[in-house]
C-alpha cells in the first residue's frame, strides 16, 4: 500500500520532512534555496507559494513552514532588518485553503497574533535534552506554534524547572575562547555570558551537542539553526495520517 503523499513548504534542510516520514509520509520539499544536498526526501527548487498555487491539490496534505526572520525575536529589536523579511502567513494561508486538502502552518511564538488558534510545542513536551561538553545537562525549550484546519492535540507541558536552557541558534553570546582551552573548559563562562550579557541564549559551542538536543544529524549548523526538532513534526504528521484516515473510511 503507497504512502500518502505530503508536501514540504519552505522546506529548508528537512527537520520537518524527517518528522513527517517517521510519521508515515512520502515527503516532497520545496524551497526557493537548494537543499538537495542535505534534504532527506525528495526536493524541488523553487518558489513555495508558486508550487502551492499549481499542485497543492495534488498532494494528500501540506505542512508549511513561512519564513519567521519577519515575526522573530532576533528582528524586533530592529524595525530595518525586520522590513526586509516578507510576512507570508497570511498569503500562505489563503492559499493552503484553496487546495481542499488538510494542513499545518508552523512557526515561531512571536508570529502568534498572526496565526489563527495555533497550539505550541515544546523540547520538553518530548524530553528533549543532552550533556555539555563539560557535563551539564541541557534542556531544549523551541516552543514553535502550529496552526492547523483540523483539531490538533498537544502534549502535556513539563513545568519550566531550573536546568540549564540551551537553543541551537544564531547569534549567541559567547565567551572569549582562550588557545589550547577545550570545549569543556570554555563551557561554564560560555554559559555565564549567555546568561549575564545577553540575558539568556546559550548555544552550545559543540556541534554533537546541537545535533542530540534537535534529534538531527544530517543538517548544517545553519539548517539546524533554522529547522524545528523533526520530533514535533512526527507528533503532528501522526494526527495528520489520523485524520486523512477518518475522512478515508
Amino acid at each position: 500500500m503507497s504512502r500518502p503523499k505530503l508536501l514540504d513548504l519552505f522546506c529548508g534542510q528537512g527537520g520537518a520532512a524527517a518528522g513527517y516520514i517517521a510519521a508515515g509520509w512520502d515527503v516532497t520539499g520545496v524551497d526557493i534555496t537548494d537543499h538537495s544536498k542535505r534534504y532527506p526526501a525528495d526536493f524541488i527548487q523553487g518558489d513555495a507559494l508558486a508550487f502551492l498555487a499549481a499542485f497543492g491539490s495534488t498532494f494528500d496534505a501540506i505542512h508549511a513552514s513561512p519564513p519567521c526572520q519577519g515575526y522573530s525575536i532576533a528582528t524586533a529589536g530592529n524595525p530595518t532588518a525586520r522590513a526586509k523579511h516578507k510576512r507570508m502567513i497570511a498569503a500562505t494561508r489563503e492559499l493552503l485553503a484553496l487546495t481542499g486538502n488538510p494542513w499545518v502552518i508552523e512557526n515561531v511564538q512571536q508570529a502568534r497574533s498572526q496565526m489563527v488558534r495555533p497550539v505550541m510545542l515544546c523540547g520538553r513536551m518530548f524530553g528533549l535534552e543532552s550533556v555539555d561538553a563539560d557535563g551539564t545537562p541541557l534542556v531544549l525549550d523551541r516552543h514553535r506554534l502550529f496552526e492547523a484546519n483540523f483539531m490538533l492535540d498537544v502534549p502535556a507541558h513539563p513545568k519550566h524547572d531550573g536546568r540549564q536552557v540551551a537553543g541551537v541558534y544564531g547569534g549567541s553570546r559567547r565567551a572569549k575562547r582562550h588557545g589550547g582551552e577545550s570545549l569543556a573548559e570554555v563551557a561554564p563562562r560560555d554559559r555565564h555570558a549567555a546568561r549575564h550579557e545577553r540575558k539568556g541564549g546559550y548555544v552550545p559551542r559543540s556541534t554533537a551537542v546541537q545535533q542530540q538536543l534537535l534529534g538531527i544529524d544530517w543538517m548544517t549548523v545553519k539548517g539546524m539553526q533554522e529547522s524545528i526538532p523533526p520530533v514535533y513534526a512526527q507528533f503532528v504528521g501522526m494526527q495528520l495520517m489520523a485524520r486523512i484516515e477518518r475522512v478515508a473510511a
